[in-house]
């Protein structure tokens, strides 16, 4: 088995596993300990602090009480380990503890992951470089050998032969398979640029891949668009950084020019943005608000009809990718 914490959110994994392991399948504390480490590994995406979650410890004693006291267990022996690597230390104790002591005690939730995983990486040569100089120092120094570098980007196999098999379909009948495992391969595609026919079997099968787009905006949010627009789509966490209030901005202008003049010709857009805010990132929350303001005003405007409209997609998930 193999569990991924993609980030902190699902750093409370490693506590249940050791839950079930410990108090449900009977293991004692050691071999529980090394199975979860086994199995785990953790991804930090960014070095920005919010992402870094730290949890209440009154909120984890009224949710998850057992949880909480395997992680005060974890934490025990964790700086064991490092008061016997360097005796005497209390800073470094401080900075490589789970537990952030103060008036408002909190559970650091990347320092879990960390403990509780035997791999640690990050998702670019110089963010993975940060992570070990800067944000996670200390643990780096402690446990080098957990620190790799995973370079972020994309498998084929998962999206495009898993999530868009007609487009696999089409390129396999044109190059053959070994694009699957050589992406290289689908340089050969520039050979049928020109092909009339296969370029229209692409522009089909984007279409279809539109309307089902659009079949399930109708049914998961009673949202109505035309699959026959250009779609604009911005999809990640939001950030000020990542920009989607300059996406907003921009949908106002559009907004504008249209009902300027409204006999002008414009290519239907449906602008469709997504994401989700960390608990206490404010500005994030109200560029949501933001979002979801301008779609009322632009979706209700009888005189911008389809030529423009706007979509939150709620509660985005990898589930309905493939679905």
């Amino acid at each position: 088995v193999a569990i991924q914490l993609n980030d902190t959110h699902p750093a409370l994994t490693i506590a249940e596993l050791m839950r079930l392991l410990v108090d449900i399948e009977g293991l004692n504390w050691d071999v529980a300990w090394d199975v979860t480490k086994r199995a785990c590994a953790y991804t930090n995406h960014t070095l920005m602090p919010e992402a870094v979650e730290r949890l209440s410890v009154g909120l984890l004693e009224h949710v998850l009480p057992r949880h909480l006291q395997i992680i005060y267990d974890i934490n025990l022996r964790h700086l064991q380990e490092v008061s016997a690597r360097y005796p005497n230390d209390g800073n470094r104790l401080r900075d490589l503890s789970i537990v952030e002591e103060g008036g408002d005690k909190r559970i650091n939730m990347a320092h879990l992951a960390i403990v509780g995983s035997h791999a640690v990486n990050g998702v670019a040569k110089i963010h993975s470089e940060l992570l070990k100089t800067t944000l996670f120092k200390s643990f780096y120094e402690l446990t080098p050998e957990k620190f790799q570098n995973k370079t972020n980007g994309i498998t084929p196999r998962r999206w495009l032969v898993l999530s868009n098999p007609n487009l696999s379909d089409i390129i396999a009948e044109k190059i053959g398979e070994d694009w699957i495992t050589n992406l290289y391969e689908l340089q050969r595609l520039k050979d049928f640029v020109n092909n009339e026919a296969f370029v229209r079997d692409i522009q089909q099968v984007k279409q279809e891949n539109k309307h089902r787009l659009a079949e399930w905006l109708l049914k998961s949010q009673r949202q109505q668009i035309n699959p026959m627009s250009l779609f604009d789509m911005q999809v990640k966490r939001l950030h000020e950084y990542k920009r989607q209030l300059l996406n907003v901005l921009h949908i106002i202008t559009l907004y504008n020019r249209i009902k300027a003049n409204p006999d002008g010709k414009y290519v239907p857009r449906t602008v469709m943005i997504g994401g989700k805010a960390a608990p206490g990132y404010h500005i994030a929350k109200k560029i949501i608000k933001l979002v979801n303001n301008v779609a009322k005003v632009v979706n209700n405007d009888p005189v911008i009809g389809d030529r423009l409209k706007v979509v939150f997609l709620e509660n985005v998930s990898i589930f309905y990718l493939f679905t």
